[in-house]
């Protein structure tokens, strides 16, 4: 490559002459307007007089990367006033001034220290400036120029990406994008060749092409299949130059991954399938697995099974497990082995997802043959019903039948069966069944106003294997008899005012009735019999299960009757009638003009919040009672005499003493005062016994003072010896040592460590005799166990 050296001198004109207005003249004001020449040196020298101009700037040129090792010359500044005495100075100023780039200040030479990278900067921008040694002061006005730098192909192209990553579907045309590739080169892409980059696939061939230009990658093979291979690496190389001899490259490489797209149909790896299960299994039951294999992925490997025909299609169904993509065959409906034995089944496996541009390999589904062979096993008896539904009066007699039920072993032994009552459902044993035949019937009678619906189950067990059993609900209803009389819907009270008018109405009156007649109630009201000729008042039947009371007469008198009693028989109309008679109260009461009750003798009937005489009396009588039981109950204990322990040789008791306190030990002082023993004057005269009422008040004794010194053995067998002969001091500590059951019982041993022995049952009638203390074991031991017939 050819490179040019400018170089810039600039020489003064010692000459004034006038300067023109110029673009440049802003730049150098102040300094005298001077002629200039423009002088290049380097391989020609050429002379350029510009006339009306003020300072000019020009540019040089370097090349990067230099590999010398002296400086690198750059170029020279001169000027007109430099007359080789040394008496200038050369200035030089800007982007790396003194340290990239350095001036001689005698000659103008000016040097670059080190290399230079164009892609780090590629223009510096310098100033120069000569000025007189001895005054400092400029002799020629500040000047710019430019550094260029010139650029080499020094950089190889680099891609964007180390790896690129891309798919394209399977089986696609040739020339169907996958993705671009881009690479850049550093250099100068406006000086030579240098940035100008072209691609080429050095790996991937004949499967992928690049287009050299823009990196553009695409299939190059028709029909590659995902499932002979899936991934392939590209290596793609970018080269400058063009691509000619001497360039730089750079590659990057490019995994391209096949995507699936539904081209492979499922087919099945077998065409027949067996399978075995139970005539029990219940529907949902899973029997089997079949898988059908499609070469495909995802969502394109999806498959659905159906069943298409056979034997079995109502009995039968197929799922598809999302999971593993088979299909589980599973009981639709209740097998029976005696009916049916084998089932044969097309199962058909296909793809929901289809892809036209592919039909032509073929139909995306298979078929495959299953056989089911149903099992016997040994079932439980088979009602002839779900439930049965029975009807039975509830006049019904004790053991009245109403209805049976039916069970049979479905199997081919046909074994016999029996039915029971499952007592859980029927706690009160109202129901009871024939074992042999299922026949129900009643066990007590029956009130439909008690229960109307009893729900009971019924149990059918084989006889040869009881443990194969089923159940069936029954309920039974029971049906309406007039057996309930009609009766008043509430107590009816009510009064007449004493001026009360002939044929009033004072009340009305309905009824209620426990039954149910099928075409609804219909109650007749009337006076009783015996009150239907003198009575004052009338009964007015409305026909529609109610009545009202009317006044007889014009006028009544509460002093003289202050209140009616009133029979009034109630009649149903039902088969058979039943009727009842019920008592209204009518009370005579004053009352205002209005007809309201001013008083009645009923005291309860004026105050209803209040309480009658008779009332308070009840209450008074009733405290009065109770005070005098607790006086009786009060005399009684004070009069009640203590028994003697022992009133005769026959009379045998325990006694039990708790000891429930525990001493403290030799520390425990105040758990016992031994003062109290050797001193029985320090007893309290006047403390008695608290176990025992004392018949009488006895005197307590007294005991001669023991001597300090006296052992206290000697001192509590003195006091045992005292309180043995003394009658009023029964024992508070007993010991009873059973260790010889004697032989003058009459009744012998009751123990019954010996009653394994016997060779027959004992008689224990002899207890009777003894006594209402030995009542309870009179009756455990001297009844008879009713027990043993049953």
């Amino acid at each position: 490559m050819r490179t040019h050296h400018y170089f810039l001198l600039l020489f003064w004109v010692g000459q004034i002459y006038q300067s023109f207005s110029s673009p440049f003249s802003k730049r150098t004001s102040g300094f005298p307007e001077k002629k200039k020449i423009l002088e290049l040196s380097g391989s020609s020298k050429n002379e350029l007089n510009r006339a009306k101009r003020s300072w000019m700037w020009n540019q040089f040129f370097l090349l990067e990367e230099y590999t010398g090792s002296d400086y690198q010359y750059v170029g020279k500044l001169h000027s007109d006033q430099d007359r080789g005495d040394g008496s200038l100075k050369y200035i030089l100023s800007g982007d790396g001034a003194g340290d990239l780039f350095i001036i001689n200040e005698n000659t103008g030479d000016i040097q670059a220290t080190k290399r230079l990278d164009r892609e780090e900067k590629p223009v510096y921008i310098l100033r120069a400036q000569a000025i007189n040694r001895r005054t400092g002061r400029p002799v020629e006005p500040e000047s710019e120029f430019i550094i260029k730098i010139h650029d080499i192909n020094d950089n190889e192209p680099m891609f964007t990406k180390d790896v690129y990553t891309a798919t394209v579907p399977e089986m696609s045309d040739v020339g169907t994008f996958v993705v671009q590739v881009t690479a850049t080169d550093a250099d100068d892409p406006t000086y030579g060749n240098s940035a100008k980059v072209v691609y080429s696939i050095l790996q991937g061939q004949p499967y992928f092409s690049v287009e050299s230009e823009t990196g553009i990658i695409k299939t190059a093979l028709l029909n590659m299949d995902r499932e002979n291979r899936e991934q392939y690496h590209v290596v793609i190389q970018a080269k400058d130059m063009g691509g000619q001899m001497g360039g730089l490259s750079g590659t990057t490489t490019v995994n391209i991954t096949l995507t699936d797209v539904n081209d492979n149909p499922p087919r099945f790896p077998q065409s027949t399938y067996q399978f075995k299960t139970p005539e029990s299994a219940p529907p949902g039951t899973p029997i089997g697995r079949i898988k059908a294999i499609d070469a495909d992925v995802g969502e394109n490997a999806e498959i659905a099974y159906s069943i298409t025909d056979g034997e079995g299609l109502d009995m039968f169904d197929v799922i598809t497990d999302q999971e593993t993509q088979e299909g589980i065959i599973t009981v639709k409906k209740a097998l029976d082995f005696e009916k049916k034995k084998l089932y044969t089944l097309k199962v058909e496996a296909s793809n929901p997802r289809v892809e036209p541009r592919f039909l032509y390999l073929g139909p995306f589904k298979d078929t495959a043959t299953v056989r089911i062979m149903v099992e016997d096993v040994d079932e439980p008896p088979v009602f002839g019903k779900l439930a049965y539904v029975l009807q039975i009066r509830e006049d019904a007699q004790i053991n009245s039948t109403i209805g049976s039920v039916s069970a049979q072993d479905p199997d081919a032994a046909k074994n016999p069966v029996k039915y029971s009552v499952d007592r859980h459902t029927d706690m009160d044993r109202i129901f009871n069944i024939d074992s042999g035949n299922g026949s129900i019937f009643t066990s007590k009678l029956l009130d439909r106003e008690t229960l109307l619906w009893h729900n009971i189950t019924v149990i059918a067990t084989e006889i040869n294997n009881p443990k194969q059993s089923s159940r069936v609900p029954l309920f039974i209803k029971v049906l309406d008899v007039n057996d309930n009389a009609p009766e008043f819907a509430e107590f009816y009270e009510t009064f007449v005012c004493e001026k009360a008018k002939a044929e009033q109405l004072i009340q009305t009156l309905s009824a209620v009735d426990k039954d149910d007649p099928y075409n609804g109630h219909q109650f007749s009201f009337s006076l009783a019999p015996e009150a239907a000729g003198s009575s004052n008042f009338t009964i007015h039947d409305n026909k529609d299960n109610t009545a009202g009371i009317l006044t007889r007469k014009n006028g009544y008198n509460r002093h003289e009757m202050s209140t009616y009693l009133l029979p009034v028989v109630i009649s149903d109309n039902d088969y058979p009638i039943q009727s009842s008679t019920g008592t209204v109260t009518i009370r005579v009461c004053a009352c205002d003009h209005h007809g309201n009750m001013q008083s009645c003798n009923a005291e309860a009937l004026i105050h209803p919040t209040g309480l009658s005489t008779g009332a308070l009396i009840a209450i008074l009588l009733c405290i009065i009672i109770l005070l005098v039981t607790v006086v009786l109950f009060a005399a009684l204990r004070r009069q009640r005499k203590k028994e003697p322990l022992i009133i005769s040789k026959e009379d045998i008791r325990d006694n039990i003493v708790s000891y429930n306190d525990e001493g403290g030990g030799e520390e425990d002082t105040q758990a016992f005062d031994i003062g109290t023993l050797r001193n029985p004057e320090a007893i309290e005269d006047n403390k008695l016994r608290r176990d025992i009422v004392p018949e009488a008040l006895f005197l307590p004794r007294r005991t001669p003072t023991v001597r300090d010194n006296t052992d206290v053995r000697d001192f509590i067998n003195q006091r045992l010896k005292e309180n043995d002969t003394d009658p009023t001091a029964p024992p508070y500590d007993s010991l009873a040592t059973y260790a010889y059951e004697g032989n003058g019982s009459v009744a012998e041993s009751l123990s019954s460590l010996e009653s394994v022995t016997t060779d027959g049952d004992q008689d224990y009638d002899y207890l009777s005799d003894w006594g209402p203390r030995f009542k309870k074991l009179a009756d455990m031991y001297g009844g008879t166990d009713s027990d043993k017939d049953s």
